[in-house]
């Protein structure tokens, strides 16, 4: 789907509006993205999902990682919403099935989208429009020795 994107010449900035039922910074709408995560709840593992999901072309680990893309995501969002809107979600784990129970619908994320409507600038992609997840990167230890010769030993 083709999203028009306006300037605003006081900001210097570009905006779009986003239909409701598409999902932020990932291809398709969001009940694509929440069956996907609904069938890794279902399952016993992220790679009997993948499996299960996965075209014939498509290796393995290239469909549990398009699934992993999509999951851990979904699972953040999910998790912060149960954490804002305590008196909703109360005793909820942060799933799509106990979204899809609480709220009574199926495409659960866009109902959540329209209760959670003035917390979507902090709420992750695919259902908010923050910013992205990123994991924590683990500093890199200098493991190289220094080039050239050894340092003197110290006397004590």
């Amino acid at each position: 789907m083709q999203i028009a994107r306006y300037y605003c010449p006081e900001a210097q900035t570009t905006y779009s509006l986003l239909p409701d039922c598409l999902a932020s910074r990932f291809s398709g709408d969001l009940a694509a993205v929440e069956d996907v995560v609904a069938i890794v709840e279902a399952s016993r593992s992220v790679e009997a999902a993948a499996d299960a999901l996965r075209p014939i072309e498509i290796s393995l680990p290239s469909a549990v990682r398009w699934v992993r893309r999509r999951l851990i995501p979904v699972r953040a969002a999910l998790l912060a919403i149960v954490t804002l809107l305590p008196q909703m979600f109360a005793g909820c784990s942060p799933t799509v099935w106990e979204a899809r129970k609480v709220l009574g619908t199926m495409p659960a994320l866009v109902a959540l989208r329209e209760v959670a409507a003035a917390r979507l600038g902090a709420l992750p992609p695919p259902l908010g429009f923050g910013p992205r997840v990123k994991p924590r990167r683990r500093r890199r230890e200098h493991r190289q020795h220094k080039m050239g010769p050894d340092e003197p030993a110290r006397e004590w």
